[in-house]
C-alpha cells in the first residue's frame, strides 16, 4: 500500500536532492544512502502489501507498511520545508540567482545546513531500521508494480479506443432487460409509476438504467428528464435544487437564480409548478434510505401524463409500499448468465484478439468467469487486468492462482470487493496514486478529465516521458485506468475524446477504504474528521465550518472544496496561515469573494483554481508563486491580471474568461481578460485563453510562447491581424486557435499566413471576413471549425467539404448568399453541422453521397428557407435534427399527419423545434407536440 508514497519520493524528491544538496558539505553521501535504502524497501513493498491485504492477525505487515509510508512523507516534509526556508531569503542574499532550476546556493546558511543535515541523517538511520525489519519479517523482494507493459502504446493512448472497449463491454447481456424496461416506461398506463431496480453492487443496475435513460425512443417521449445521485448523506434542499437545474438545462434554459436561496418548501412548490404540465422521467440513483420516497414524493404531481420515476438500490426495502395509490414495479436484476459473462470477459481480456479466446486460455477463462458469479463489475475488472498480461500460459497461471485465493470466501459482496482490490493491487505505483485520487471526489461524481489530470500533475503523480508533454502522459494514465475497467467514461465530445469520467460506487468504496494510503480525509455533512492522523490531502464536501476549528495541520498539501454553498471569509486566511507547504488549492464552484494576499506565502503552490467563484481581483502577491503551474479563473469575475503574473515561469495553464448568459448571443457575451506586457516570460505555457488583444506589443510577445497548444484572443482589431498572423506562424505546437474581433462588424484580417499550422485541430473565428482565408482549406488535421459573423458572400462549403478530418462545422451569420450546396462525396467525416442566422439562405442542397456520417443537423433563424434541405433523406446516419426560430409555415409543413414535408424527416429519431424566450433561454418542443402547435397558432 505504501508503494505510491515511496515511489513518488524516489521519483520526485531524491533526484532533486542528489542534484542540489551535493553542494551541502557532508550530506551528499547521506542522500545517496537514502535513495539506496528506499529502493531496497520498495522492492519489499509488493509482498508486504499483499500480506497486509490478508487477515494478518499479528498486523506485522500492516505496521511495517505504515512505517514506510510515514517515513516517505517525512522525507517530503524535510525537503519542502528546506526549500521554503530558502525561498524566504532576501534576494540579495541569493545574489539574484533564480531558484529554478538552481535552488540551493553554495553560500547557504550554516545553521539551516546543520538542521537539514541532521534530519537527513536521522531519516537515513530510520530507513535502515525499517529495511532490516522487513528482512527479519521475511518480506520477499519483488519487482515493483504490475507485470503489464508500461510502454506507451498508440493503441492504448487513443481515448476513443478506450471508450469503445467500455461501450462494447457494457451492452453484453442486458438487451432483454433494457427492452422490457423501455416498454414499461413508454407503453404503460398514464398515471405516475415508480420502478425500483434492485440488485447488489456490481450487478449492472447503473448500466441498465443509463441505457434506458438515453434510449432514442425514451428521450423524445418525455418532456423533461433528470438523473439524480442520492448519496447516503443527501440533503433534501440540494437534491431538489439539482433536479430543478437539470430540468431547465435539459431544455437549454437557465434556472431562476432565486432557487439558490430557496428553502425546501419553496423548492417543492417550484418543482411541482414546473412539472405540472410536463411528462417527466426522473432517475434516483443508488438509494439507501428506506424512507426516501416518502420524503420526496410530494414534489411530483400525478398529472396523468405518463410520468415515470426509476429508483436504483441495493436494498429491496427501498421500494414503495403496497398501500400507495400509485402504481409501482420492483425489478430484481438477475446475475449475468454464464455465456454472456464469458462473452463479456472475452471482450475485455482479449481485445487485440477481437474478443476471441485463444485455445490455451479457455480453461482459465471458464474458471475465472465462473468464480465471478455473474457480476459484470467483477468480470470487466478482472478482464481488464488480464488484458494487460502477456498471452503466455505461465503468466496467466501465476495471476490466476493469486486471484483464486480471493475467492476462498463465498459471500458475493465481500468477494467482489476482494476482486476490485486485486485489480487495484496489480497497478504500477504511479497509477495507484492516480486511481486513489478519485476518492477525493464524491461518489458517482462525473469528473472533468482535464481538471483531474492537471491535479495529478500538480501532485507529482505524472512521470516525464520523452517526446510527450506531462498532459499527454497524464491522459495516457487515464486511458490505462479506463482500459483496465477501473474507471468509467461519463462523457465524450463529438470526436470521441473523453471529457468526463467516474468510478463505480463499489470502486469508490474500495478507494475510501484505502484513504490512508494517500493520506486524505473527507469532510462532509455526515462525516466529521478531527484529523487525528497527519492529513496531507483534504476533500471538503458540502460543509466548510465542520473543519475550520481543526485546521492546524501543517502537513496538508492539497485542499479540494466541493459542493460548498458558502465559504467563511476566515477560511482561506486560516488555510494559508497553517498550510505553508500547500501544493493544491481547488475552490471550483465555491462561494468565495476574495483571495487574501497571504496566498503569496504558499511557495510550493502548483495549482490554484478559482473557477466559478465570485473573486474579482487577484492580489499582487500572486507573483510570488514561482512553482504555480495551473491558474484557473474560468467564469470567475477577474477581469485583469496584475503585472506580477509575468514572473510565473512555470505556469502551464492559464484560463480566464466569463460568459454573460443574460444577454442575447453576440460577440460580447464571452469576455476575455486583460493581461500585462511581459507575457513572453511565461515560456512554459501550454494553454492561454481568453486574453484581450490590448496592444500590438502584446500580440508580438505571444510569438515567444513556443509551447502553446491552445490560444484564445478577444477584442482583436483589423490593424493587428497582420501581427497576429506572424505570431501564429511561430507556434508550431498550436492545436486550438480561437479569435474574437472587437464587434460583429470588425474585420478579422487573417489572410497573411503563408503556411497553416500543421497540427491545428480547432479553429474558432468571431468577426467579419472580407475574404475567406486561403490557408483554412489546407488544414489537414482540422476537426472543428466555427465561423460566426463572418458574413461571407461566396459559398464557404465548397472549399471546406474536402477537409479529410473535419467533424464539426458551425456557422452563425457566416454567409450572406442565397444557396448552399454540399456535393456528393463532400464532408466524409462530418458529424455535426450548424447553420444559424443566415438571413438570405433560401435553399440548401445535399447531394447523394455527401455527409455519410452526419449525426446532428441544426438550422436556425433562416427566415427565407421555406423547405427542409433538398436531399435530407440521403442522410442515413442523422439522429438529431434541430430547428431554431424558424418561420411558422416551415414548421407546420413538417408536422405529422397534415405536413407535406413530414415524410422527409420521419426517419430521423429526434426532430426538435425551439423558440427564444429571453437572453439565451429557449423553449424546446418535440415534433408533433401539441404545445408547439398552440404556440404557432396563437
Amino acid at each position: 500500500m505504501a508503494e505510491s508514497a515511496v515511489g513518488l519520493v524516489i521519483q520526485n524528491l531524491i533526484p532533486l536532492l542528489v542534484q542540489e544538496v551535493k553542494l551541502l558539505k557532508g550530506v551528499h553521501e547521506e542522500v545517496t544512502s537514502i535513495r539506496r535504502e528506499m529502493e531496497m524497501i520498495q522492492s519489499f513493498l509488493k509482498d508486504a502489501d499483499t500480506r497486509a491485504e490478508k487477515d494478518d492477525k499479528s498486523n506485522v505487515a500492516k505496521t511495517w507498511v505504515k512505517q514506510v509510508r510515514e517515513e516517505a512523507y517525512h522525507m517530503e516534509d524535510v525537503i519542502d520545508k528546506y526549500l521554503l526556508h530558502f525561498a524566504k531569503q532576501p534576494r540579495k542574499r541569493r545574489q539574484c540567482l533564480h531558484f529554478f532550476p538552481k535552488i540551493f546556493h553554495i553560500t547557504t546558511n550554516l545553521k539551516v545546513q546543520h538542521v537539514i543535515a541532521s534530519e537527513i541523517q536521522g531519516i537515513n538511520k530510520i530507513l535502515e531500521d525499517i529495511r532490516r525489519s522487513g528482512e527479519r519479517h521475511g518480506f520477499n523482494a519483488i519487482e515493483q508494480g504490475s507485470s503489464s507493459n508500461d510502454v506507451v502504446s498508440d493503441t492504448w493512448n487513443d481515448p476513443r479506443m478506450a471508450s469503445l472497449f467500455i461501450e462494447e463491454a457494457e451492452v453484453v447481456g442486458i438487451e432483454s432487460h433494457r427492452d422490457e424496461l423501455i416498454n414499461r416506461l413508454i407503453e404503460g398506463p398514464s398515471n405516475r409509476m415508480v420502478f425500483s431496480v434492485v440488485g447488489i453492487g456490481g450487478l449492472g443496475k447503473t448500466t441498465l438504467v443509463k441505457k434506458v435513460y438515453d434510449n432514442s425512443k425514451v428521450v423524445p417521449h418525455f418532456d423533461c428528464r433528470a438523473w439524480i445521485t442520492v448519496s447516503q448523506s443527501y440533503k433534501m434542499d440540494e437534491l431538489l435544487r439539482d433536479m430543478i437545474k437539470q430540468f431547465y438545462k435539459a431544455r437549454r434554459e437557465f434556472a431562476p437564480r432565486e432557487i439558490d436561496i430557496m428553502k425546501v418548501p419553496s423548492l417543492i412548490e417550484e418543482l411541482k409548478t414546473y412539472l405540472y404540465e410536463q411528462r417527466y422521467l426522473v432517475i434516483f440513483y443508488d438509494i439507501w434510505d428506506t424512507g426516501f420516497w416518502d420524503h420526496i414524493k410530494c414534489a411530483f404531481p400525478n398529472n396523468v401524463k405518463g410520468n415515470r420515476i426509476i429508483i436504483t438500490t441495493r436494498n429491496e426495502d427501498v421500494a414503495p409500499s403496497n398501500n400507495e395509490s400509485l402504481d409501482y414495479y420492483v425489478y430484481k436484476l438477475p446475475s449475468l448468465p454464464f455465456e454472456n459473462a464469458l462473452e463479456l470477459f472475452g471482450k475485455k481480456a482479449f481485445q487485440r484478439e477481437g474478443g476471441k479466446c485463444p485455445p490455451d486460455f479457455v480453461e482459465f477463462s471458464h474458471d475465472i468467469v465462473e468464480r465471478c458469479g455473474g457480476l459484470p463489475l467483477a468480470i470487466v475488472a478482472i478482464g481488464g487486468l488480464f488484458s494487460t498480461k502477456a498471452k503466455v500460459v505461465s503468466e496467466w497461471r501465476k495471476v490466476h492462482d493469486s486471484l483464486s485465493l480471493e475467492f476462498e470466501i463465498n459471500f458475493r459482496l465481500r468477494s467482489l470487493r476482494r476482486i476490485l482490490s486485486f485489480s487495484y493491487h496489480d497497478l504500477p505505483y504511479n497509477l495507484k496514486a492516480c486511481f486513489l485520487y478519485f476518492g477525493m471526489f464524491p461518489e458517482d461524481c462525473a469528473i472533468n478529465c482535464a481538471r483531474l489530470t492537471r491535479l495529478w500533475i500538480a501532485e507529482g503523480f505524472v512521470r516525464e516521458k520523452k517526446g510527450m508533454t506531462l498532459e499527454d502522459v497524464a491522459q495516457y494514465y487515464l486511458n490505462q485506468l479506463i482500459h483496465r475497467s477501473l474507471v468509467q467514461v461519463a462523457k465524450e465530445d463529438f470526436i470521441g475524446r473523453i471529457r468526463k469520467c467516474r468510478v463505480h460506487d463499489m470502486m469508490h468504496e474500495v478507494i475510501l477504504s484505502r484513504s490512508e494510503e494517500l493520506s486524505f480525509d473527507l469532510v462532509s455533512m455526515s462525516k466529521y474528521s478531527n484529523f487525528e492522523r497527519a492529513t496531507r490531502r483534504l476533500s471538503i464536501q458540502n460543509n466548510v465550518n465542520t473543519c475550520l476549528q481543526s485546521i492546524t495541520n501543517s502537513q496538508t498539501r492539497s485542499i479540494l472544496i466541493l459542493g460548498v454553498d458558502e465559504v467563511p471569509n476566515s477560511f482561506l486566511s486560516t488555510c494559508f496561515a497553517n498550510f505553508k507547504l500547500m501544493k493544491i488549492m481547488d475552490c471550483e464552484g465555491a462561494l468565495i469573494y476574495y483571495i487574501p494576499k497571504e496566498v503569496g506565502n504558499l511557495f510550493h503552490l502548483r495549482y490554484l483554481s478559482l473557477r466559478d467563484t465570485k473573486v474579482q481581483i487577484l492580489p499582487k502577491s500572486i507573483g510570488k508563486l514561482h512553482n504555480l503551474e495551473t491558474l484557473d479563473l474560468k467564469r470567475s469575475l477577474v477581469s485583469e491580471l496584475p503585472v506580477e503574473i509575468c514572473g510565473l515561469r512555470k505556469l502551464r495553464y492559464l484560463v480566464a474568461y466569463n460568459i454573460n448568459k443574460d444577454i442575447e448571443y453576440n460577440i460580447d457575451s464571452r469576455r476575455g481578460i486583460k493581461i500585462p506586457n511581459g507575457i513572453r516570460n511565461l515560456e512554459s505555457l501550454q494553454k492561454l485563453f481568453y486574453i484581450e488583444a490590448t496592444s500590438t506589443s502584446l500580440i508580438i510577445e505571444l510569438g515567444s510562447l513556443a509551447q502553446l497548444r491552445k490560444l484564445g484572443i478577444s477584442k482583436l482589431k483589423k490593424e493587428n491581424g497582420l501581427d497576429l498572423c506572424t505570431t501564429i506562424q511561430k507556434m508550431s505546437q498550436i492545436r486550438s486557435l480561437e479569435i474574437f474581433a472587437t464587434n460583429e462588424e470588425e474585420v478579422l484580417n487573417l489572410q497573411s499566413l503563408p503556411s497553416p499550422p500543421l497540427l491545428l485541430q480547432t479553429l474558432v473565428l468571431y468577426g467579419r471576413l472580407e475574404k475567406f482565408p486561403e490557408w483554412i482549406p489546407k488544414l489537414k488535421s482540422i476537426v472543428r471549425i466555427v465561423l460566426n459573423w463572418s458574413k461571407l458572400m461566396e459559398d464557404p462549403l465548397k472549399v471546406l467539404q474536402a477537409l479529410p478530418n473535419l467533424m464539426h462545422l458551425y456557422f452563425h451569420d457566416g454567409y450572406e448568399g442565397e444557396q448552399l450546396h454540399i456535393e456528393g462525396g463532400g464532408f466524409q467525416k462530418l458529424k455535426n453541422l450548424g447553420l444559424r442566422c443566415l438571413g438570405g439562405l433560401n435553399m440548401l442542397i445535399i447531394d447523394e453521397g455527401a455527409l455519410p456520417l452526419l449525426e446532428k443537423l441544426e438550422i436556425g433563424d433562416c427566415p427565407q428557407l421555406k423547405e427542409v434541405p433538398s436531399g435530407i433523406h440521403h442522410l442515413k446516419s442523422l439522429k438529431n435534427l434541430e430547428f431554431d426560430e424558424m418561420p411558422i409555415e416551415f414548421v407546420l409543413s413538417l408536422q405529422p399527419n397534415k405536413g407535406p414535408n413530414f415524410g422527409k424527416v420521419k426517419h430521423i429519431p429526434s426532430v426538435i423545434f425551439s423558440y427564444r424566450t429571453h437572453g439565451q433561454n429557449y423553449i424546446w418542443y418535440n415534433l408533433g407536440d401539441s404545445k408547439l402547435l398552440k404556440r404557432l397558432q396563437s
